[in-house]
């Protein structure tokens, strides 16, 4: 199975170890010394009666190579796909991407890390999950036996959860009318149904039902580098029907007698996608579909700031979902209802964001012990220990 073999060469006396590998290939490793020679050999056919068998020549590819050729072969969206290349290219390839896969130890990986201190904590934990996994595609295609990301020695970048603090009713009605004409149904949208920004920007008037009072989430517009725009189904595929409340349908309805509807055309999934028109609720002065990077930094955030708004990342339209959320859960719906409405494929995801919103049960498990003990003792009611900051209806 595997052998030793003395041969001389120009006068010089090396030792060779032969072996066949798994797949009857012959395979060879020159040595100085006899004893290194046989220390392999005795390893090699040890791994090959266990099962444990590896190529000692694997690792040997360099991590940029490798990466590369991992990401093309994943079946994420156009986007995702970017996003990701994107983060290798800018913090792991200018110090990974040469090293050779069997030489990226725990301690480079902790050194690239410290390097990547600059960047917000969620994105640095985004890009470390990212190389983190190209190692264990490594070590799941025997080309390593460990993943260095993984090493007790590796501090792994971690982002805080920050508590999510609601916008009260009258920070989004007076947002709502900071905004100009044309753009104030996208607060109404986004407040009233909980929509993501791409959802409302991709939002049709085929989608909503004013007779059932239902609206169908089955689109979004995405956006990739360089400004291109493409019409995708909602995030994570997950196309949802939403209940459409009075007020925000009389609002829609009575906006779209103003606005006449435009048909857009764009491509579907990804910038070379075959391309599909669709009539949007709301477009841009150009009748074309609204791009977020233009709209965030010319329209939100000038209204945020004319209400006296903080202009930051917390205060993107993605306050406006937190509002529909904290709305529903001071009004007593459920988690996985709430959960539905937002289109979170994890009910869980949903309460570990929103758990500290829900109404104290206090008031509810006093009753239904009393209830049971006959005891009738009267408590102060639990709404009026619940926070106020979703109180009233939208």
């Amino acid at each position: 199975m595997a052998s030793v073999e003395r041969r001389v060469r120009d006068g010089r006396v090396s030792w060779l170890a032969r072996w066949r590998d798994p797949d009857g290939r012959q395979r060879t490793r020159s040595f100085a010394r006899r004893v290194d020679a046989d220390r392999f050999r005795s390893t090699v056919a040890a791994d090959l009666v266990r099962g444990h068998y590896r190529d000692p020549d694997a690792g040997s590819e360099a991590f940029g190579p490798y990466a590369l050729a991992w990401l093309a072969a994943q079946t994420f969206d156009a986007s995702t796909a970017e996003a990701v290349e994107s983060r290798l290219r800018l913090h792991a390839l200018p110090t990974l991407g040469s090293m050779a896969l069997r030489q990226v130890r725990p301690s480079t990986i902790q050194s690239w890390i410290r390097g990547l201190e600059h960047l917000a904590p969620t994105y640095r934990k985004v890009i470390y999950a990212n190389v983190s996994t190209i190692f264990t595609a490594a070590v799941d295609d025997e080309l390593l036996t460990k993943n260095p990301c993984r090493a007790p020695s590796v501090r792994r970048p971690r982002a805080e959860r920050a508590s999510v603090v609601p916008w009260s009713r009258d920070q989004v009605l007076a947002v709502r009318a900071a905004l100009p004409d044309r753009y104030g149904i996208v607060a109404t949208l986004a407040a009233g149904l909980g929509l993501r920004q791409g959802e409302v920007f991709g939002l049709s008037p085929v989608d909503v039902d004013f007779l059932r009072g239902q609206v169908k989430i089955v689109r979004q517009v995405k956006l990739f580098s360089r400004n291109r725009q493409v019409f995708a189904l909602p995030k994570g595929r997950k196309t949802r029907t939403l209940p459409l409340p009075a007020s925000v349908r009389d609002e829609l309805a009575a906006y779209l007698t103003q606005h006449p509807v435009k048909a857009v055309t764009l491509p579907w999934l990804h910038p070379g996608g075959e391309e599909h028109t669709v009539s949007l609720v709301v477009t841009s002065r150009e009748s074309k579909a609204i791009n977020r990077n233009y709209f965030n930094t010319y329209v939100w955030k000038k209204a945020l700031r004319e209400t006296g708004v903080d202009p930051s990342r917390e205060n993107g339209c993605h306050a406006l979902r937190h509002f529909y959320a904290s709305a529903l859960l001071d009004a007593g719906e459920s988690i996985k209802a709430v959960s539905a409405h937002l289109g979170h494929s994890d009910p869980g995801f949903t309460l570990r964001t929103y758990t500290h919103l829900m109404p104290s049960s206090d008031e509810r498990t006093r009753r239904a012990i009393d209830a049971v003990l006959g005891v009738t003792e009267v408590y102060p009611a639990a709404e009026e220990q619940a926070s106020p900051q979703a109180k009233g209806t939208f």
